[in-house]
């Protein structure tokens, strides 16, 4: 990778934070042995005042738990014996649906990993007014309509009480590599929204209403990471060191035209770009955050903004500058 490819992504991120697309952005690239490069402009937090982002503060990574926890979390299970992709739900969570919803029941793990379930993709469980322990319990006995195959939320929260249930213990207690974290100081992280829903500006804690009323965390949402946490956490999956050989395998085999388990592939107008190689896996997270990895090229890139913050309603679209930042990196890449 040319050193003037990351100068020229990094600028395309200070411009779009000093145009007001975003409060703040951090951008890091790393290469397979070599130490990672990065660049933070801009802002941690603009309301009710200004705090400036530097690159020891955590981001709320959104979605981005799907793939840097609990993924990674249900192939040690098959590592470890414990469990099969093709289990059905209800081998682990054998109360599940126990009240007449058998179809949900036999959802198999992984199709919850590939979103090709049939479960919802979101619903607002957060205004069903249950304490965490009773909203949990609801998550298992609601009797979810089985549809289309779209991307759903609920699917990783029910890998998440999965994992639960098999490693008996809550998500909140499973060490974490550092850098990643489930209990960020507020004073230690950047903002994101002004919440309507608990009428404040939310640092430190958990933006997905779902995930904050199951008790701030789930398997679709809470990981929170610093700029170097991604880093380290897209590293151990592109040098090898997060998995086994067959569960890094069975992690970046395609598995629908679009996705691999839990990651985004490569296809026509993705956030990671168009020049990236066929093998690259991506995802994103709703709050502004973004991590790719191209295993045949043997580099990883993130990118973590604030894109929420003050609000949602007026956040910008980040496509255009993930894909920007992607293409110019991908331009750069020379092997060796």
């Amino acid at each position: 990778m040319k050193g003037a490819a990351f100068t020229a992504a990094a600028d395309l991120v200070r411009t779009a934070v000093h145009s007001g697309q975003v409060p703040g952005a951090a951008l890091g690239l790393l290469r397979a042995g070599q130490a990672p490069v990065t660049a933070v402009y801009g802002a941690a937090q603009l309301d009710p005042a200004r705090v400036p982002l530097t690159p020891d503060l955590t981001f709320d990574l959104a979605s981005l738990t799907k793939v840097l926890f609990t993924l990674p979390e249900v192939l040690k299970l098959v590592q470890d014996g414990l469990a099969d992709l093709d289990d059905p739900l209800s081998r682990h969570l054998p109360d599940m649906a126990w009240m007449g919803a058998p179809a949900v029941a036999a959802v198999t793990l992984r199709q919850c990993l590939t979103h090709t379930s049939g479960l919802p993709a979101h619903a607002p469980l957060y205004t069903w007014a249950s304490a965490p322990e009773t909203l949990r319990a609801r998550v298992l006995q609601e009797p979810w309509p089985l549809g289309a195959h779209v991307y759903s939320d609920i699917g990783f929260m029910l890998l998440g009480q999965v994992l639960e249930r098999v490693r008996g213990r809550p998500l909140r207690d499973f060490p974490l590599p550092a850098g990643l974290t489930f209990r960020p100081e507020a004073d230690g992280s950047v903002a994101t929204e002004r919440c309507a829903w608990r009428g404040r500006v939310l640092r430190g804690e958990v933006h997905d209403e779902n995930a904050s009323a199951q008790g701030g965390v789930a398997g679709h949402a809470g990981l929170f990471g610093t700029l170097h946490g991604v880093l380290d956490a897209a590293r151990a999956l592109l040098d090898g060191t997060a998995l086994t050989p067959a569960a890094l395998a069975e992690l970046r085999a395609p598995q629908t035209p679009t996705r691999a388990l839990g990651w985004e592939r490569r296809f026509p107008g993705w956030s990671g770009g168009s020049l990236c190689s066929p093998g690259t896996l991506g995802h994103t997270g709703f709050t502004g955050t973004g991590c790719w990895i191209d295993f045949e090229r043997g580099y990883a890139w993130t990118l973590l903004t604030n894109n929420v913050h003050p609000s949602r309603h007026t956040a910008r679209p980040l496509q255009p500058l993930r894909r920007a930042v992607g293409n110019v990196l991908a331009a750069g890449w020379q092997p060796g």
